[in-house]
């Protein structure tokens, strides 16, 4: 893992830009989750509704707590015995979340990575970053930073290249509240 990459990434992301970097099973497409302006940008490149909302990853917990409401004890310890890994949870949002990031819910999907990539980083940027799969909507989500670059051209700002992880499909999706999940791993 170069660290000069992964500074130039976390650079992009403070600057406002979007970036692609590898996750647990697929490239993931990134930014700054307090700015606005990135976010819509990467919704538009993803033709993808601000409605669904977006998926926040994480080095920490620490860092998805600005995001999301204090837990149970008994919930947190559920939580915790899967991460870090490839289990992404719907958590109550703080009322103060932005629309942009929780869509038309009440609910945050967060996830603290288990890929040493996407996690490291998180530590270098000093916080959670958007996560949504890189691909615009209805194709399949790139595996390599050359799919990548076929999907998007120029029109993203940094591609931090490495190994995706050997799962094979996106994160499974936890509703805490339910405990159903939403969308199989």
């Amino acid at each position: 893992m170069n660290s000069w990459h992964l500074k130039q990434a976390a650079r992009e992301l403070r600057k406002g830009g979007v970036i692609a970097y590898p996750t647990e099973a697929v490239y993931g497409l990134g930014c700054d989750p307090l700015n606005a302006q990135a976010v819509l940008r990467l919704l538009t490149l993803k033709n993808r509704p601000m409605e669904k909302g977006l998926i926040l990853i994480a080095s920490d917990f620490q860092q998805l707590m600005p995001f999301v409401c204090r837990l149970d004890p008994a919930i947190m310890d559920k939580i915790s015995r899967t991460w870090p890994g490839p289990v992404t949870w719907l958590l109550p949002a703080k009322p103060e979340t932005p629309v942009w990031l929780r869509g038309a819910h009440d609910t945050l999907a967060v996830r603290v990575t288990a890929h040493p990539q996407a996690a490291a980083l998180c530590r270098v940027f000093g916080g959670a970053i958007v996560s949504t799969s890189a691909n615009p909507g209805g194709r399949k989500p790139a595996r390599n930073a050359l799919q990548v670059r076929g999907y998007f051209g120029d029109t993203i700002d940094c591609i931090l290249s490495g190994a995706i992880g050997p799962r094979r499909n996106p994160s499974e999706i936890r509703d805490v509240a339910t405990g159903k999940i939403v969308r199989p791993g």
